[in-house]
């Protein structure tokens, strides 16, 4: 499904910076997301991924400046563009499937497709008859699985996904990643932080790899392996902090 999308930058950081306390975590980040791509944010456990995530979304205060489809991240309009599914996603245990995707969709005034739903989840390997099923008696896994259905379901033209492969067995990261490719291709534009990197290397056309509160890298998964002449995006990777520690 092709999806409405405004005609402008889908995510834009000016300078951002953010910590807690007197910790800074993110030291004058800036770089913008371009439409239709995937963009992968790499970084160790730690490194301030998850802070990131939380200042582009105005859950955290931040100094600096973020926009999405060139209207400020402290709009509610800009928000309506975007979906966010957190690291730690953990639907009403309460809820059906159904209920719950109903209720999401709801909020961005689109209605439940329920055949629809079902051909999602069934491209992510959860069994549609779950949909149906209170989410009590749901695995992590396929908790998970619910919400990455969800955020598929929704046509927004921004996503923002916080380590969306946790949880995930590895046939399910693999549909994932065509699932997320599908959406690229139907105009979506991806914003999502991961620590696999093969994950990363395999679908993303760019990535920013965070270390020490600042951004050392923005570009393709190929020119950084060539920037370090390393075999590998793993290898690459760790040339890079070792590089940017000894500095």
């Amino acid at each position: 499904m092709e999806v409405d999308k405004p005609a402008a930058v889908p995510l834009e950081l000016t300078k951002v910076t953010a910590g807690y306390g007197k910790k800074i975590v993110l030291n004058d980040i800036s770089f913008a997301l371009r439409p239709a791509e995937i963009f992968g944010l790499v970084g160790v456990n730690g490194a301030g991924k998850t802070t990131m995530i939380r200042a582009i979304l105005d859950l955290r205060r931040a100094q600096g400046s973020v926009s999405f489809f060139g209207e400020p991240n402290t709009s509610a309009r800009a928000r309506r563009h975007l979906i966010y599914l957190p690291e730690k996603f953990q639907p009403s245990s309460q809820l059906k499937g159904y209920e719950h995707l109903s209720i999401l969709l709801a909020y961005f005034n689109q209605s439940l497709d329920r055949a629809r739903a079902c051909t999602v989840a069934a491209a992510l390997d959860l069994d549609p008859e779950a949909l149906g099923r209170t989410v009590r008696t749901y695995s992590k896994g396929m908790g998970q699985k619910l919400g990455l259905v969800g955020s598929l379901l929704v046509d927004a033209p921004l996503m923002i996904l916080d380590e969306p492969m946790s949880g995930l067995d590895p046939r399910a990261r693999v549909l994932l990643k065509d699932q997320l490719l599908e959406a690229k291709r139907a105009g979506r534009s991806i914003f999502f932080s991961s620590h696999i990197l093969a994950d990363i290397e395999e679908i993303c056309d760019r990535i920013g790899i965070l270390h020490g509160g600042r951004i050392i890298f923005v570009g393709s998964p190929k020119d950084f392996v060539a920037q370090y002449a390393a075999p590998s995006l793993e290898r690459a990777f760790l040339l890079a902090l070792e590089r940017t520690e000894a500095a």
